[in-house]
């Protein structure tokens, strides 16, 4: 398929709405050194949205610069209002689909948390897949084994009555290619899909600059995954908008014979393209504005910290260019701490290091987080100004 054709529906119908230039290619993994950091290879984004389904593509992505390997560093499951939410929905996919005593296949299970979660729950047998897994992470008495590889067709072997993908499809460019090798690994067996994804109607509306970087080059909404699913063999059975409407949510199955109709909340297109205008006119005035707040403060002695040292911190400092009056960020991951912000380099540190060196500014890279973050912070005496994007 063409770079310059759609990845989704392969429709020529593009329109280009949003470009930054030379941001790093990675934003999740695990940089030793403040100069290895700053040397991060880096490429252009070009965002393009397709008039004919919704989706939108990064179309000058280079899969090529990217290491996927137990350096990349991108769970969650610190927190615990992210495992709330995880297991909640791991206990609603086990009541609605039945998943009990079945063998589930993850595709990119990241550390293999939820996983986890959906075995021990279920009493399932699992099969994960990522090249980013890590053996030593995982402990559990669960009946679950871990291939440290990339998904093919060959995986359908293992004959998986529940395939799981959560927050990886953002990650592939030729998002077709991988929906029609899922569906030909599947054959004729009768099997539950389940895919979680960020949704990029948040993005538009919010003018969520944060969450738009190189790894992620591909961005749906629930009418254009529901598009894509439908046009690729799969039946769609719901769609949601989940996590403050940050994810979104695909639950679909195999059935050839029981075409489910259209849902309602697949006719989104008018609102897509709404979103794509207000995102191409604001989202640059509300990076500067962003930035020039930070500086003011800057200017004024007052020091400003990040919560979050992930894709959005990346995103957020890429675009900013606040290089100099961010100091460090913070993380509750300890496996980040101690090393260094892909791109801008600002070293990350643990919370209990705010006790040390106080800011006046604490800005959150994810709003969802402010109770978790602001009750950590009560807890160590602290009451720094608390915001977020």
């Amino acid at each position: 398929m063409s770079q310059d054709s759609c990845q989704s529906c392969s429709s020529t119908q593009l329109r280009r709405f949003f470009e930054l230039d030379a941001i790093p290619v990675h934003s999740c993994l695990l940089m030793e050194s403040r100069e290895e950091a700053r040397n991060i290879a880096r490429r252009d984004l070009v965002l393009d949205f397709c008039e004919d389904c919704g989706f939108v593509q990064n179309t000058v992505f280079d899969s090529s610069v990217h290491r996927y390997s137990p350096q990349y560093e991108e769970t969650q499951a610190y927190s615990s209002t992210f495992n709330a939410f995880a297991e909640d929905l791991a206990r609603q996919w086990i009541e609605r689909y039945q998943i009990y005593g079945k063998r589930v296949l993850e595709i990119g299970c990241g550390k293999g948390e939820f996983l986890v979660k959906i075995c021990e729950l279920g009493d399932n047998e699992g099969i994960g897949i990522d090249p980013g897994y890590r053996p030593e992470r995982t402990h559990t008495k669960a009946n679950v084994r871990f291939l440290s590889e990339f998904y093919c067709e060959n995986h359908g072997d293992f004959d998986a009555d529940v395939i799981l993908c959560r927050h990886s499809l953002e990650h592939i460019a030729p998002v077709r290619e991988l929906m029609q090798t899922i569906r030909r690994s599947i054959g004729k067996r009768e099997t539950i899909v389940l895919f979680e994804l960020p949704a990029i109607e948040r993005v538009l509306e919010g003018l969520a600059f944060e969450d738009v970087y190189y790894e992620h080059c591909s961005y749906f909404s629930l009418g254009s995954l529901a598009r894509l699913f439908r046009d690729t063999g799969f039946r769609v059975l719901r769609l949601a908008s989940v996590y403050d409407d940050q994810y979104l949510l695909i639950e679909a199955d195999t059935r050839s014979n029981a075409k489910a109709p259209p849902l309602p909340e697949e006719k989104d297109l008018p609102r897509l393209r709404a979103g794509v205008q207000h995102f191409q006119k604001q989202a640059p005035g509300r990076i500067a504005e962003l930035a020039a707040t930070v500086r003011a403060a800057s200017a004024q002695g007052e020091k400003t910290v990040l919560w979050g040292s992930g894709s959005k911190a990346v995103a957020f400092l890429t675009a900013t260019g606040l290089d100099e009056e961010i100091e460090f960020g913070i993380d509750i991951n300890p496996h980040k701490h101690g090393r260094f912000i892909p791109g801008s380099g600002q070293e990350v540190k643990g919370p209990e290091f705010l006790q040390e060196d106080v800011p006046e500014r604490v800005l959150v890279m994810n709003r969802i987080y402010l109770p978790e973050i602001g009750a950590q912070l009560k807890s160590m005496g602290l009451s720094p100004k608390l915001e977020a994007l």
